[in-house]
Parts: C-alpha cells; sequence; structure tokens
C-alpha cells in the first residue's frame, strides 16, 4: 500500500528524532569515556593543588627530611584504592626551578618494573611465556654471534622468568657489565662504547655463578636481555614498544628514555645532583675526562629496561594503578597476570618486576644510581606511596629504608586527612 505524502512527512520526522537520540547518547557515552580518560598528569598538576594547609606539619616533615639528606629536590604522590590524593614537589628541580609534581625524574630500577609489564603483555599475546629460553639454540635470542660466545653450558638453561627474578645466574665478578663501560673497552680495546649486543657478547663469555633457577643474585644485565627479548618478540624497538602496549594504555604520556649528560635532558626534566662529597669519576665512554658522576659516570641511556626510565611520580602512581588489580583504574594486564608479578615465594625469592611482594599485600620497588633514588611502597590497605629526589647519598640503595621510614611516619599522622578525592581526573572534578 502505497503512504501519503503526510505519511510520508511524518515517517521521515520520526525516523530524524530517532537518529537524533542515537546521535545525541552516542555522544554522551563517547563523552563519558573521554572524560573519564586520566588527565595528561604532567600538565594538570600544580603544587597549588595539593596545597597542605590541612595537613598541618606535613611539609615540615618531608622538608626536614630532605635536609637530613641533603635532598635538592623531592617529588611525592600519594594514591589510595586507585584514587590520587595528593602530588607534590618540594625543593628545587633545578637552578632557581622549583619541583613541581610535572617535572620528570630518572627512576633507575624502578624502570625495570616497566619491562615485566610489557613481557607479561606479550605473554597475554601468545609471544612468549615466562618459561621460554632465552639463549643458545631454540632460544628467542638464539643469534650465530652469541651462540659462539657462550663460555658455559647452563646458559641453555636460562629462562625469561629466571631473568626476571634474578636467577639467570650472573656474577658481578669482573664488573656488572652495565656498570663497568670503561673497563670492557679498555679489555677489549674499543674505541667506542659497546653496544648492547657487544655487552651481550661479554656476559655470554663469562662462566656463570650458580644454575639458572636456582639462587639469585641481583642482575641488571638480566633486564637489558630482557629489553631485548621484547625486541625480537614484538619487532619493535624497547622504547616503541612499551610506550604503544605499556605507557599510553595507562595514561602515562611523560616517561622518556634518559640521556647521559644536562644537555640531552627532556623539557620539564629535572637536574640531578651527587653528595657533596662525592668526587669527579672518570667519564664512561674512556674519553680520560673527569666528570660529575651522574651526568656521564655511567651509561645510563644503555641501560634500557634495566633503569633507563625517566617519568613523573604521578605518573607513575598510576602505571601502579593499571597494574594492581583494583577495579577503580582500569588494569593493561590481566588478573593472572597481576597475581602472578605479586605472587609470594619466600623471602629469597624476587616478585617479576617488584622488589618484594608481601603475602600481606605489601609491595616495594626500589630505585638508585648516581643522582637519584626512587621508591615504590604500596601498603596492604590499598595506599601507594612514590617518592623520587634528584639528589644522590652516601647511602645509595640504603636511603629507601629511610624513606620508607618517613612513608610509615606521615601515614600515621596524616592518611586519615588526605582530602577524599581523585586527581587522576583532576580537570573534571
Amino acid at each position: 500500500m502505497r503512504m501519503t505524502k503526510k505519511a510520508r512527512m511524518i515517517a521521515a520526522a520520526a525516523l530524524t528524532l530517532v537518529a537524533l537520540v542515537i546521535v545525541i547518547t552516542t555522544f554522551g557515552k563517547k563523552d563519558v569515556e573521554v572524560h573519564r580518560m586520566p588527565v595528561n598528569l604532567n600538565v594538570t598538576l600544580s603544587n597549588a593543588v595539593s596545597d597542605t594547609s590541612v595537613l598541618d606539619g606535613f611539609d615540615r616533615k618531608v622538608k626536614d627530611y630532605m635536609t637530613v639528606w641533603g635532598l635538592k629536590g623531592v617529588s611525592l604522590s600519594v594514591m589510595r584504592n586507585d584514587s590520587l590524593l595528593f602530588s607534590k614537589g618540594y625543593g628545587w628541580a633545578d637552578e632557581k626551578v622549583p619541583m613541581k609534581p610535572g617535572h620528570i625524574l630518572r627512576m633507575a630500577s624502578v624502570s625495570k618494573l616497566i619491562t615485566a609489564v610489557g613481557i607479561m603483555v606479550l605473554q597475554e599475546r601468545g609471544k612468549l611465556t615466562i618459561k621460554d629460553q632465552v639463549f643458545g639454540p631454540g632460544g628467542i635470542l638464539d643469534d650465530s654471534l652469541y651462540n659462539a660466545a657462550i663460555a658455559d653450558t647452563l646458559y641453555s638453561k636460562i629462562t625469561v622468568e629466571d631473568l626476571m627474578r634474578h636467577k639467570g645466574g650472573f656474577s658481578k665478578k669482573g664488573g656488572d657489565p652495565m656498570f663497568s663501560t670503561r673497563w670492557i673497552m679498555m679489555q677489549n680495546h674499543w674505541k667506542s662504547v659497546p653496544s648492547k649486543e657487544q655487552l651481550t657478547v661479554v656476559q655470554l663469555s663469562r662462566p656463570l655463578k650458580f644454575e639458572p633457577g636456582t639462587w639469585q643474585e641481583y642482575s641488571n644485565f638480566g633486564y637489558l636481555a630482557l629489553s631485548m627479548v621484547i625486541e625480537k618478540m614484538s619487532g619493535m624497538s624497547y622504547e616503541d614498544f612499551i610506550q604503544e602496549n605499556v605507557l599510553r594504555p595507562a595514561g602515562c604520556v611523560g616517561f622518556k628514555m634518559a640521556g647521559n649528560y644536562y644537555s640531552d635532558k627532556h623539557p620539564e626534566e629535572v637536574r640531578y645532583y651527587v653528595a657533596k662529597d662525592d668526587e669527579p669519576v672518570e667519564e664512561f665512554n674512556n674519553s680520560g675526562r673527569k666528570v660529575i658522576r651522574c651526568y656521564g659516570g655511567n651509561d645510563v641511556a644503555g641501560l634500557l629496561g634495566a633503569g633507563a626510565w625517566v617519568g613523573s611520580t604521578p605518573e607513575l602512581a598510576l602505571l601502579v594503578a593499571s597494574i594492581d588489580g583494583s577495579p577503580e583504574v582500569p588494569d593493561i594486564i590481566s588478573k593472572e597476570s597481576v597475581d602472578a608479578m605479586t605472587e609470594y615465594f619466600d623471602p629469597d625469592t624476587f616478585s617479576l618486576g617488584w622488589n618484594d611482594t608481601k603475602p600481606t599485600g605489601e609491595w616495594t620497588r626500589t630505585g638508585t644510581f648516581a643522582g637519584t633514588s626512587a621508591l615504590v611502597k604500596r601498603f596492604p590497605d590499598g595506599e601507594c606511596w612514590v617518592f623520587i629526589t634528584n639528589t644522590s647519598t652516601y647511602k645509595g640503595p640504603g636511603l629507601a629504608k629511610f624513606t620508607t621510614e618517613l612513608f610509615e611516619d606521615l601515614r600515621t599522622s596524616y592518611s586519615a586527612k588526605f582530602p577524599l578525592r581523585n586527581l587522576f581526573y583532576a580537570s573534571y572534578e
């Protein structure tokens, strides 16, 4: 039956109304989704947002701690149940430049946590398993150059998991290859800084200290090897893979790879300082020049996934929120991966990426080298404190113990007083 002109007009109007409702509804949903994505924290946050007038004495305790340890600058963020409650900078990011929450800092071995997440992403995508062999024929890094260098048949037993747990069998006898560049250059009569491939050959030519998987000894080289595993199995550079598959999905847009010198620093990156009594050292590239230890003492950029990331404390807190199993901020890895990374075995077994994860739910990740000290501590009650300073001290890695004591003191006095808010979404609240 043919419709009259009037009926056709009514039908067209009805379709237009339905379409308009669909467009409005869809737009509304998209708008909500966009507005619940974390904002660019390095841009939106300021020290004023975390004014501590309601936390009487908080700033004084942080500044007193800085004075005791001679820290030029500190960035501190506090998260609870995936909500960022507090983020503030103290002291100086550079000469006459006050520290802000958006400043980015070297985080040293906290970088290992990021690398471990990258490995879990690849495992979830079926590219590898953490039980896979790494070196030797049939291994992930099965390469004729590497195979020819292998001096110990035990290398064929090293798995991805062994590298993640520092159980690869590597020894520091002869020096940590990641922090003995000058000696390696002299021993091999090299005129240029060794590449990661050359460092791998150097390591493979050394005997292992123990059978892989049977014991543990902290190894920076192990996480360089994991960086190379990521490159091999993803077909991308380590940095590109991590940026595209770990950091950006988590909403972390300000992370960068470190440079070696002040002239290499990124916009909004801090200046680094060493303790007053720290003498100049030989430049890592065997130039014969004396340099300040944090600028040229080591090949920081060459650490890759073992220690080369720089980032802000609020974005580091956001990354933790994205891998902690709590529902408030969507995780970028599965519950199975979160559980695997935080599984507790015994006091002598490193967790995957974390230094230590206790059965109580306390997780710890530290990072230290010249010019920086970093601590990420997630407590059983769901509160996570992230601290990075741009100054190293004579205590080295031991500073983390005293920073933990600072956290405990501040938590006792102020946890209940933090404003209930979520600065991850600051521009909408």
